[in-house]
């Protein structure tokens, strides 16, 4: 039920009235399934009893009509007139009766029917063959042949016919009352499931009514009972809030308020002990105060005078503040110019750099020519030798080339040598003046630095001055407020004396309050 509680009122309410519909529906549901019911057993009655008992009844009659014409048949031997008569009457028997059969075939329902009815239908079917020999043999004038078909085959097949004729009527009768049983076992358990549907509808209705007032009723009771003792002055109520409906919502607001009136009472209280507390203290203060007036009059004479000497020693460091400001000024121009140079002498030493790599690379070039030239004239001289006396001056021209190949890679590898030594040289040369140019670097920045701060001493020195002279307004207007603060003095103590007062008549105030 906590979760029905925490319910909003409106959702409450619906979900009671659905429940009741919902009784209401079950129950218009169950009556209409059990009205169902006796109709459908009424229509099987109506439709398949009822009928199938009235056709057999018609059959019976016909079959003891035309035997009735058959004895009077007999009676009225020699009559011509009124046999014929019997014969056309004989003959409307047989089509109604021909037509009854029909219609009643076409109404078997239970499998007894189907059983009995088939050998009735043949017995009646040799009774009416019987019953034309007999009418032929009277229509003839042979009235002794005419009686012994009467009372022959035809006399035994008739009471057979009319026992199972009530056979089958007596089957129809029971399927009749079977059903009426059914109807009227259907209507009395209709009864009692309607009944038990009504009553427990009634109970759960009064027990959502119950309920539900119980659930509104209860916590808006209570609602007025707390709005009552706040309204008393007694905020001491326990609230105490078990759903989260309106209701609870309602007693969650009342006991936020009845808090929130707690504290702003109990700070009032408080609030009036401390008022009263500092307005003594206010009195107390204004006797301080008179005196530190005093107090302050006297220094502020003395800080008048000690302005003045320090307005002329501020003044006297401005001057020479601008002055260092000027000279640090130039030496940061030198400085950087300084560092301009340093810089063109490293971007020069780089370029040597680069050209003695440059130098390095074709002189390798020029080393692997003389290679490939001494194993070109190895090759020649080789040749030369295979080719004997006519290749001994070719062989002799290809051992100077291979001796200015040697001479020039000897010499080549010399060359590489000192560059090599200058590349590491010039790089040792860079290194210094990069660090030379970097230490210039640090050297400006330094005097930039420098000049900062001497611009910024410069600057506060001015604004000294600047600050100095307020000041001596300023203790010109404190001389000015010193006196107004002795009148301030006489009129807090008149106020002080006022609170003290509105702090009593606070206390009595919030006194009807009762916080526990």
């Amino acid at each position: 039920m906590g979760w029905f509680k925490n319910l909003k009122i409106a959702r409450k309410l619906q979900l009671a009235f659905l429940a009741v519909l919902v009784l209401m529906a079950v129950l218009g549901i169950f009556s209409i399934s059990q009205l169902a019911k006796v109709k459908n057993a009424s229509s099987e009655i109506s439709r398949d009893w009822m009928p199938a008992q009235k056709k057999l009844g018609d059959i019976k009659l016909y079959f003891v009509r035309l035997r009735g014409t058959e004895s009077q048949l007999a009676i009225y031997d020699g009559d011509v007139e009124a046999m014929n008569g019997l014969v056309s009457r004989s003959q409307a028997i047989l089509t109604g009766l021909d037509k009854t059969m029909k219609d009643y075939a076409a109404t078997l329902d239970t499998p007894q029917e189907r059983e009995i009815y088939p050998k009735v239908a043949a017995q009646i079917a040799e009774f009416l063959a019987e019953h034309k020999k007999i009418v032929a043999a009277f229509l003839a004038k042979d009235n002794a042949q005419g009686r012994d078909l009467f009372l022959g085959y035809s006399n035994k097949l008739y009471p057979q016919i009319l026992a199972d004729l009530e056979k089958l009527i007596k089957i129809n009768q029971e399927g009749g009352d079977a059903a009426t049983a059914g109807a009227d076992d259907t209507f009395s358990q209709s009864r009692v499931g309607v009944l038990g549907l009504l009553i427990a509808a009634l109970a759960i209705g009064m027990g959502l009514a119950i309920t539900m007032g119980r659930i509104i009723a209860a916590p808006l009771q209570d609602a007025v009972g707390i709005a009552r003792r706040v309204a008393g002055g007694d905020l001491g109520a326990e609230i105490s809030v078990h759903s989260k409906d309106e209701t609870g919502q309602l007693l969650q607001a009342l006991q936020t308020m009845n808090e929130g009136l707690r504290q702003v009472v109990g700070q009032v209280r408080n609030g009036t002990d401390s008022i009263a507390t500092a307005s003594t203290e206010i009195a107390t203060g204004n006797l301080d105060l008179s005196r530190r007036t005093e107090q302050q009059a006297t220094a502020l004479e003395e800080t008048a005078s000690a302005l003045e000497e320090l307005t002329s020693t501020v003044k006297q460091n401005t001057d020479n503040a601008r002055q260092a400001n000027q000279l640090a000024m130039a030496a940061s121009g030198v400085a950087a110019r300084g560092g301009g140079v340093v810089g063109e002498v490293v971007q020069t030493m780089e370029a040597i750099n680069d050209a003695s790599n440059r130098i390095v690379e074709i002189i390798s070039v020029i080393d692997g020519i003389a290679f490939q030239t001494n194993i070109l004239a190895l090759n020649a001289a080789v040749e030369a030798a295979r080719a004997g006396e006519q290749g001994r001056g070719f062989a002799v021209v290809a051992s100077e080339v291979r001796s200015l190949a040697q001479r020039s890679a000897s010499a080549a590898k010399e060359i590489k040598q000192l560059i090599d030594d200058s590349v590491s040289k010039v790089g040792a040369g860079t290194t210094l003046v990069r660090q030379a140019g970097s230490t210039m670097s640090e050297v400006v920045e330094s005097v930039k630095r420098v000049t900062d701060v001497v611009s910024e001493i410069s600057a506060a020195s001015t604004e000294q001055s600047v600050g100095i002279d307020e000041i001596n307004r300023a203790v010109s207007q404190m001389d000015e407020v010193t006196q107004q603060n002795a009148a301030l003095v006489e009129q807090a103590a008149a106020a002080a004396q006022s609170m003290q007062e509105q702090a009593a008549g606070l206390a009595n105030t919030v006194s009807v309050f009762k916080l526990r």
